[in-house]
């Protein structure tokens, strides 16, 4: 089926673009996602957390990753609301006050202090653009945690805008590692004739992509040791049982995990005296 526009088809255009998109990844990429996956593997065999950040629609590619089926303990995402809740656009928790806030200075420090992170931790940070300071921050918080940082950016993009933060950075500065994920600046993929703003984007397409061959990637590493966690799983696969099983698993081996990442839960519940 084809859309007529402007005298031409535009059926499968964006598709097109995306194909050339996935492409480009994994042409260039597969080398830094391979790093990737053997820094997630090494964190969760040391009983350790991938934590992922992402604001604005580069939260998608967090909650990709943990929890649903076919992803396991191990990677911890961590979802402010207030900048990722996008069923407001006007009014009450509107879009406007999400792109303030993710630009604000000093509030990734505020994100990561409930956090307590161990010597084989890593943050994967996710942000199309690279600029929004609240992703950078978190990605320079992390470093001066000594926590090792992945960004899941775009080159093109972050290198077309002018860096917003007091330190003249992008967030692709304050990283170990950069997974390119190969959309241009702006994000969309195609250009109408007649039209002159592009239309579709392809980062959230590219993100989970990115994060789910580092995701198999690491379970093949993870499994090669014998340190794979219950991979939550359909019951169209595994049957009901079985599926129950491995759901109620994965989320008592992720708890356990997270209690132990939460600022001051090692105190016991306990106060502080007047």
């Amino acid at each position: 089926h084809f859309v007529r526009g402007r005298g031409r088809d535009v059926g499968s255009r964006w598709l097109t673009e995306a194909n050339r998109v996935l492409e480009r990844i994994e042409a260039t990429q597969m080398d830094v996602m391979c790093r990737a996956a053997e820094l997630c593997a090494d964190a969760i065999a040391a009983d350790g957390l991938v934590h992922l950040f992402g604001s604005g629609h580069s939260r998608i590619p967090v909650e990709e990753m943990f929890p649903r089926y076919g992803s396991f303990p191990g990677f911890h995402p961590i979802a402010e609301l207030s900048m990722t809740l996008h069923t407001q656009v006007v009014g009450n928790n509107g879009q406007r006050q999400a792109m303030f806030i993710e630009r604000v200075e000093g509030l990734a420090e505020q994100i990561l202090a409930n956090f307590q992170f161990g010597p084989s931790d890593v943050l994967m940070v996710f942000s199309a653009s690279g600029l929004s300071s609240v992703p950078l921050e978190m990605a320079m918080g992390a470093r001066r945690r000594s926590v090792a940082v992945i960004a899941v950016t775009s080159r093109d993009q972050s290198m077309a805008g002018r860096p917003t933060h007091a330190s003249g950075t992008r967030l692709l500065d304050h990283a170990d590692l950069v997974i390119d994920i190969c959309t241009p600046a702006g994000d969309a993929l195609v250009t109408l004739d007649g039209v002159d703003t592009p239309i579709g984007p392809g980062s959230t397409m590219a993100y989970a992509a990115v994060v789910n061959e580092i995701k198999v990637q690491t379970a093949a590493l993870l499994a090669d040791r014998g340190a794979l966690p219950a991979v939550i799983t359909s019951p169209a696969v595994v049957g009901e049982e079985r599926s129950a099983v491995l759901f109620d698993a994965a989320y008592r081996e992720h708890a356990r995990r997270y209690a132990r990442a939460l600022a001051g839960a090692s105190l016991g519940g306990a106060g502080v005296e007047a």
